[in-house]
C-alpha cells in the first residue's frame, strides 16, 4: 500500500509497511530504508536500487554481486532486470529485442518497454518495497531516456509523462552508473558472446538495440551524462574499467550506510 505523510510542510509518499515498535516521534530520518517518524509509528519502506550503463559495462553482473552480497549478510532482497522480471515482461523483451525486428517503429518500442515497466513495478517492485525488502533491478526508466530520448531523438518530456504512468512515479533510491567507452563496451559485449559460443551454456545475448550503428550508443552515453548532471543525489558513476572486486567494493562502500533502517531476515 502506499500512504502519504505531511512532514515537516512536506510531503512523503512510498510503499510501505506499519512497523511494531515505538519511536521518539521528533526524530525522522530519510536515509535508507525510508524510516519515516510520525505520532511515535515507524513506518519503513524498502530500499530500490537501479543499475545502469553503456552496453558491455559491467551492470548486469555488479548487479548480481550486489545482490548477492546483501542475501548473504541477511537482508530481504530481489534482483529483476528490464525488460522483463514478470512472465509478461519476459515476453515483451523477446519482442523488443529480436534482431529480426528491424521494422519496429520508436513509438512502439517505447511504450513497449514502458508497458514491461508497468507489469514490473506492480507486480514485483512496488509490492516488494512494500514489505520492507530491497529490489536491485538491472536497468530501469532512466534507460527509456536515454535510449528512446536521447539515442532515438524522442521528446523528453513525452517520455518523462508515459514513465509517470508507467512507474506511477516510483523512482529508485540509488542509482549505480558504470562509465566505460562506448566502443570498448560493445567490443567487451561481442568478446563475451563469441566466447559464450564456443563453450556450453547459453549464449550471451546480442539484441536489436545492441546492432544500432556507433553514432547511437555515443548519443546514449550523453543522454547518462546528462541524466547524472540532473540528480546528482541518485546516481553515482564509477569507471567500469576498474577490475570487478573493485567496483563491488565501491558499490558496496555506497550501499550499505543505507541499510541502517532495513532489518535482515536472519542474524549476521
Amino acid at each position: 500500500m502506499t500512504i502519504t505523510l505531511p512532514i515537516e510542510g512536506q510531503v512523503l509518499t512510498c510503499p510501505s509497511i506499519l512497523v511494531d515498535r515505538q519511536i521518539d516521534k521528533d526524530r525522522l530520518s530519510l536515509d535508507a530504508g525510508y524510516t519515516a517518524i510520525t505520532d511515535g509509528t515507524v513506518m519503513q519502506c524498502g530500499l530500490f536500487i537501479t543499475f545502469e550503463g553503456p552496453e558491455g559495462s559491467g551492470k548486469s553482473t555488479q548487479a548480481r554481486r550486489l545482490y548477492e552480497r546483501l542475501q548473504a549478510a541477511g537482508y530481504p532482497v530481489i534482483l529483476t532486470r528490464e525488460p522483463g522480471g514478470t512472465r509478461i515482461g519476459e515476453w515483451i523483451r523477446r519482442i523488443l529485442l529480436d534482431l529480426r525486428h528491424t521494422e519496429m517503429a520508436p513509438t512502439t518500442e517505447i511504450l513497449l518497454f514502458s508497458a514491461a515497466r508497468s507489469q514490473l513495478v506492480s507486480e514485483l517492485i512496488r509490492p516488494y518495497l512494500a514489505t520492507g525488502g530491497i529490489v536491485v533491478c538491472d536497468r530501469y526508466a532512466d534507460s527509456t531516456l536515454a535510449y528512446q530520448g536521447y539515442g532515438l531523438g524522442r521528446d523528453l518530456n513525452e517520455l518523462r509523462a508515459i514513465t509517470e504512468v508507467a512507474t506511477g512515479g516510483l523512482k529508485p533510491d540509488i542509482t549505480f552508473y558504470l562509465n566505460i567507452d562506448v566502443e570498448v563496451g560493445l567490443q567487451r559485449k561481442r568478446a563475451s558472446r563469441e566466447r559464450s559460443e564456443g563453450a556450453s551454456g547459453q549464449v550471451a545475448e546480442w539484441n536489436r538495440l545492441d546492432a544500432r550503428d556507433l553514432a547511437y550508443h555515443q548519443r546514449v552515453a550523453r543522454g547518462f551524462a546528462e541524466l547524472i548532471k540532473q540528480e546528482p543525489e541518485r546516481w553515482h558513476a564509477l569507471d567500469a574499467a576498474q577490475s570487478v572486486d573493485e567496483l563491488a567494493e565501491q558499490i558496496w562502500q555506497v550501499v550499505s550506510p543505507r541499510l541502517v533502517g532495513i532489518t535482515p531476515i536472519v542474524a549476521r
